[in-house]
């Protein structure tokens, strides 16, 4: 590693882990982007959704949280299913096309689960009884609002 500062390049092993990590941003991203998700109709289905579209937030997810918020959500991106392993509440789960368009809604899946639906590309995970409280239904058309940095 010494010899790669010398030469003014950076070794492939911090080259990775900035990759990893995200530490340098990628043009026009920004790291820990906050967005709400609405549907086609522009009713908001999560107001502060963080947006996990690098490979550490994504593996990271809600461990942890010890509770997800009303109005709160994280959208897993790109992702085809997900686990509860070491969670401390249910969630609802969201499964997702490239679209966005709503696959299958997972309601209160429980710590120590796993879910998962074919031809997810997302998974936008609420507060559990939030999908039923925002209507959120298969066939449904969500889209992408905002984005602040968080």
């Amino acid at each position: 590693m010494i010899a790669y500062r010398r030469l003014g390049r950076t070794s492939p092993t911090i080259a990775l882990w900035r990759t990893m990590t995200g530490r340098r941003a990628r043009k026009g991203r920004v790291a820990g982007a906050t967005v709400t998700v609405t549907d086609a109709e522009g009713r908001v289905m999560c107001e502060r959704c963080s947006l996990a579209d690098r490979l550490l937030p994504r593996l990271r997810g809600l461990l942890g949280r010890s509770e997800l918020r009303p109005g709160e959500g994280l959208l897993l991106r790109p992702e085809r299913s997900i686990h509860t392993w070491f969670m401390r509440f249910p969630i609802d789960a969201v499964f997702l096309d490239r679209d966005l368009r709503v696959l299958a809604v997972r309601s209160e899946l429980g710590p120590w689960r796993m879910a998962g639906r074919r031809g997810t590309r997302a998974v936008l995970e609420l507060a559990a009884g939030e999908a039923r409280r925002r209507g959120i239904r298969t066939g449904a058309q969500l889209r992408l609002r905002g984005g602040s940095s968080g």
